[in-house]
C-alpha cells in the first residue's frame, strides 16, 4: 500500500473551474452548481484505495451533516479505470449507494481536475469558502488504516467549523496520506 501524502495547495488559490459526470446522477455539474452558500468542499476519492475504504463511513456522514449546513459537497475519481477497472464509473455509481453518499460522484476521466487541483492521493480534500478560496487542505484526521486511531474526521470538521462560525481556518494543517492517483500513461 503506497503512502502518497497531498501537496497542499496553496491558501487562498481559488477553486479551479470543471465540468464533470456524475456517475450516480448520469448528469453533468460543473463547480457553480455544486458550491454550497458556506463554501465547497471536494474530495479526491477511489473505490479500490483502502485509505478511502478506511474512511468512508466518515466521509459519507461529513457529506450529509454539512450539507444540510449549506456547503456543497462533491466527490471526484480521477484514477486511470483501463488499468484500474475497480475504479470504472459504474462501479463508482455501486458504491457511492453502497457507502450511502448524499453527495455527487463525478468522474474525471482525462484526468485534467485532479491536475488542475493538484491533487496527488486519495482520498485528498479541498474545502474552498463562500468565495471559493481554499482555506483548508489535507487530511480527513489522524486515523489510517492499521493505526487504531479512531476516524472522527476531526481536522476538516474543525475547518469546516471554523468557516460556519465566520473564524478564519487554523494554517496548522497535515497533509493527506493515501494511495497516489493512478495517472494514465501517455
Amino acid at each position: 500500500m503506497a503512502r502518497t501524502p497531498s501537496n497542499m495547495l496553496a491558501l487562498g488559490t481559488k477553486a479551479p473551474e470543471f465540468e464533470l459526470y456524475d456517475t450516480v446522477t448520469d448528469k453533468t455539474f460543473d463547480l457553480e452548481a455544486l458550491k454550497g452558500p458556506k463554501g465547497i468542499l471536494i474530495m479526491f476519492i477511489c473505490n479500490h484505495c483502502p485509505f478511502v475504504k478506511h474512511v468512508n463511513p466518515e466521509i459519507a456522514r461529513l457529506g450529509e451533516e454539512y450539507q444540510a449546513k449549506g456547503f456543497g459537497i462533491v466527490a471526484i475519481s480521477s484514477n486511470d479505470v483501463e488499468n484500474y477497472p475497480d475504479d470504472s464509473p459504474e462501479l463508482m455509481k455501486e458504491t457511492a449507494k453502497s457507502e450511502a453518499y448524499t453527495f455527487p460522484y463525478l468522474y474525471d476521466e482525462d484526468q485534467s481536475v485532479a491536475k488542475a487541483y493538484d491533487a496527488a492521493c486519495t482520498p485528498d480534500f479541498f474545502l474552498f469558502d463562500e468565495n471559493l478560496e481554499l482555506a483548508y487542505r489535507g487530511q480527513l484526521d489522524d486515523s489510517r488504516p492499521g493505526n487504531e486511531k479512531p476516524v472522527t474526521g476531526k481536522d476538516l470538521r474543525d475547518a469546516m467549523n471554523a468557516i460556519l462560525a465566520g473564524e478564519k481556518v487554523s494554517e496548522d494543517q497535515k497533509p493527506s496520506i493515501g494511495c497516489n492517483i493512478k495517472w494514465k500513461t501517455a
